[in-house]
């Protein structure tokens, strides 16, 4: 499934969250990097740059990338050179497909 052909869909809310082999099948389309976890309601990686001022251009991309997309992740800048990425869709509480969109668009911009 290639996600980054895709676009952000604005999210209602009242949606269902992604759960059991919906939930794994768009895991299995990103980059195993991307964990699931607080009780598999959202997904979180961590890049690690050469520096800081690496880190922070790769901070600008996702921001720029989210603001294109209107969905909006949590983005930490830490231990000078590492990013964390946290993505959940706040108006189900949950994981939806848009999540792993941005996810796989993320990775994109390592490449």
């Amino acid at each position: 499934m290639d996600l980054t052909s895709q676009k952000c869909v604005p999210c209602q809310g009242g949606e269902p969250t992604l759960k059991g082999e919906e939930l794994q099948k768009f895991k299995a389309s990103v980059n195993p990097a991307w964990e699931l976890y607080d009780d598999k309601s959202k997904i979180k990686r961590e890049f690690e740059f050469e520096d800081f001022k690496r880190a922070l251009e790769f901070v600008n991309k996702v921001g720029e990338l989210a603001e294109e997309e209107g969905h909006h992740p949590n983005i930490y800048l830490h231990s000078y050179k590492k990013v964390t990425i946290e993505l959940w869709t706040h108006k189900i509480g949950g994981l939806h497909q848009n999540d792993f969109i941005l996810a796989s668009k993320i990775d994109s911009l390592t490449k």
